[in-house]
This record gives C-alpha cells, sequence and structure tokens, in this order.
C-alpha cells in the first residue's frame, strides 16, 4: 500500500453513522485529521472535527476539502425502513444530491481532493438467489439496483476527471457500536438474545458480510493505494446462508435454539413491530471480492465465526 502524504486530512460525508464513525476512529487512531460532515454533531466524542452540512447546498463547509488528501462519501438515508414512497424518495435523493453537491464544492476549491472514494453497495446486483456474483456479472433489478446505480452514474459525473474514483460496493458490515447504533448486526443480536434468531422464510437467502476492521482497512487502501480504481465488492469472501449466519451468531452468543419465523409473519412483524422493510431478511445475495482476491488484498477475518468471536463482548455470550 502507498504510503499517506504529509497531508493527512480526510473528509468524510455522512461520516457520523455507524460506518462513518467506525472510520473516523480508525483513521484517527492513526493520527490523520479527519473531518465529518453531517447535519448532526455525532452523538459522542472523538478525536475529530465534524462540520455541519445540510447534504444538498453549498456551503462553507466546502473548504474543508480544500488541501485534503481525500474524499469518502457514505452519505445516504438508512434503508433500514418500511419503504413508502417518501421514504423510496428519500432513499434517493439523499444520496445522488448529497454526491452531486460534493461534486460542486470540489470545482470551488484550488487544491482539491485527489481521490474520491464512494460508497455503494452490493445491493446493485439484486437478489438472486443461486448465481454468486463479482464485479462482472449483471447488475440487478428493483429499487436497490436502481438506487444504486442513480448513485454510481451522478459520481461518475461529479468527479472530476483528475480525481482517482474508486467504488465500494458494500455487503452487509458487522462491527461495534460507538455511540451511533451497531448497524443491523445490534438488531440481530436483539433478536437471538429473545430466542428469535432462527431461520427467516427459506433460510437460503446468501449474507454477504465484512467485518469492520476490513472495511476500513478497504477504506485506506482506496485513499492511498494509487492502483486502485474503479467498482470494487467490499465483502468477505465467505459468503454464507441466513441459516448459517444466524446459526453462526447463536453459537458465538451461547444461545442453544433460535426460533424460525415463516415468510408471512416476517412481512407481519417487519412492518408493524420491527418498522422495517420485510424484503430486507427474506432476500439476499451471494458476492465476492474478485478484483480484491486478484490483487492479493488480505482480509483479517475472513470467516464469520472469527468475525463474530473478535466482536462479541462479555455481555452478548452471556458471561
Amino acid at each position: 500500500m502507498a504510503q499517506a502524504t504529509d497531508a493527512k486530512r480526510v473528509v468524510i460525508a455522512g461520516g457520523s453513522g455507524f460506518l462513518g464513525l467506525s472510520l473516523a476512529t480508525h483513521l484517527a487512531q492513526q493520527s490523520f485529521e479527519v473531518v465529518v460532515l453531517s447535519r448532526h454533531r455525532p452523538k459522542p466524542e472523538g478525536l475529530w472535527t465534524h462540520v455541519a452540512w445540510d447534504a444538498r447546498t453549498l456551503g462553507e463547509w466546502r473548504h474543508e476539502l480544500d488541501g485534503a488528501t481525500g474524499l469518502v462519501n457514505l452519505n445516504g438515508r438508512s434503508v433500514d425502513c418500511v419503504k413508502t414512497s417518501d421514504h423510496q424518495d428519500e432513499i434517493l435523493r439523499s444520496r445522488v444530491e448529497a454526491t452531486r453537491v460534493l461534486g460542486l464544492a470540489v470545482r470551488t476549491n484550488d487544491s482539491p481532493p485527489p481521490v474520491w472514494v464512494q460508497m455503494s453497495t452490493a445491493h446493485i446486483y439484486g437478489d438472486p438467489p443461486q448465481v454468486t456474483c463479482d464485479e462482472s456479472s449483471a447488475l440487478g433489478y428493483g429499487l436497490a439496483p436502481f438506487v444504486a446505480r442513480a448513485w454510481e452514474e451522478e459520481f461518475r459525473t461529479s468527479a472530476l476527471p483528475s480525481q482517482r474514483q474508486v467504488i465500494l460496493r458494500t455487503s452487509f458490515v458487522v462491527g461495534r457500536d460507538r455511540g451511533a447504533g451497531g448497524g443491523a448486526l445490534g438488531k440481530l443480536r436483539w433478536l437471538a438474545r429473545l430466542g428469535l434468531g432462527g431461520r427467516v422464510g427459506s433460510g437460503t437467502q446468501g449474507i454477504s458480510w465484512i467485518h469492520e476492521t476490513d472495511m476500513n482497512r478497504l477504506f485506506e487502501r482506496a485513499l492511498f493505494d494509487q492502483t486502485m480504481c474503479g467498482a470494487y465488492i467490499a465483502s468477505s469472501p465467505n459468503p454464507v446462508s441466513q441459516l448459517v449466519f444466524m446459526r453462526e451468531l447463536r453459537r458465538a452468543m451461547g444461545m442453544p435454539f433460535g426460533l424460525p419465523a415463516d415468510s408471512w409473519m416476517v412481512r407481519f412483524g417487519a412492518k408493524r413491530l420491527l418498522k422495517t422493510d420485510p424484503d430486507l431478511a427474506l432476500y439476499g445475495r451471494y458476492v465476492i471480492p474478485k478484483r480484491l482476491q486478484d490483487e492479493d488484498f488480505e482480509f483479517r477475518f475472513p470467516q464469520l465465526s472469527d468475525a463474530f468471536k473478535n466482536l462479541l463482548t462479555p455481555a452478548d455470550v452471556g458471561g
């Protein structure tokens, strides 16, 4: 990996959530100057600077990009919601408009970041029940692939031709709660504690996942490795079925059983009790990071069992 230069300021747009604070913590611990752009100040205190933006209009925040080493864009409304028409509109607009205004901002600076790392989603490949996808696979059909394509197309339009452009099509990131929530894993741990962490629907739907340590190492590599360019799948090389994922989680937590949930039960409970989209649990995808494997990226947590052992606390396992 290429070494960082003396100018070590990284701007993280949309950096106040689970993934953003994980990355901000990772970079700050290595003496990077980190600027987090978000509407609201992150709940926990950390070794970063918060600058307010609305993710839609130019403001004084654009000066943070001048002379920065790199830009990472994570901005986007959570998809963990009931997919009303309003929510679908917000999911799309929050991603496209933030990317567009970042493109306007870099054009106002004399020294824009030389690299722009853009978040995307492995859901761009849809929900094929059997096919394992890599970067060369056909893109999928439906809301998530449509949003992902629009997000990536806006990025390609907004980034400067002179900038090195990296897209990370991210899978399910498993990590710790640093004060902004623990992502989807937090909800799954809660369900497992209640004895509800069993098969969902068929149980064969794919869960492609990545440990936050490897995700942060990928962000860092994308920022400083001059050979990285274009779209990469950011996922462990070992995706698993939903049935296996929950079995490994229960095993790590010392939970001896997990009640199954048929599709009709998930559709009822997700919307009415959990206020989320049942399709997030009933469908999934198997993806592998072929480009990263070809470039010899070494995952520290390639196996799910090791990832859970690293992440779960004594409270999680009942100790």
